[in-house]
């Protein structure tokens, strides 16, 4: 579990070189959209990596 963090922060990365490559071809609304999965993926690795553990969980869950 402790490399968890680093499968979040090379995914972060991924999307973050997709979010250039859309800006670059001027598809704007993705490359925000990619952008804002890079900064959640970010906090999730810090996250996990801080805290020793893996417990991020989608939004709905905390509404019910």
């Amino acid at each position: 579990m402790s490399e968890k963090h680093t499968e979040w922060l090379k995914q972060a990365n991924y999307d973050m070189d997709t979010a250039d490559a859309m800006f670059s071809s001027g598809r704007y609304f993705y490359s925000v959209f990619m952008c804002h999965l890079s900064i959640e993926k970010s906090l999730k690795g810090l996250y996990s990596k801080e805290l020793l553990k893996f417990r991020p969980k989608p939004i709905i869950s905390f509404i019910f």
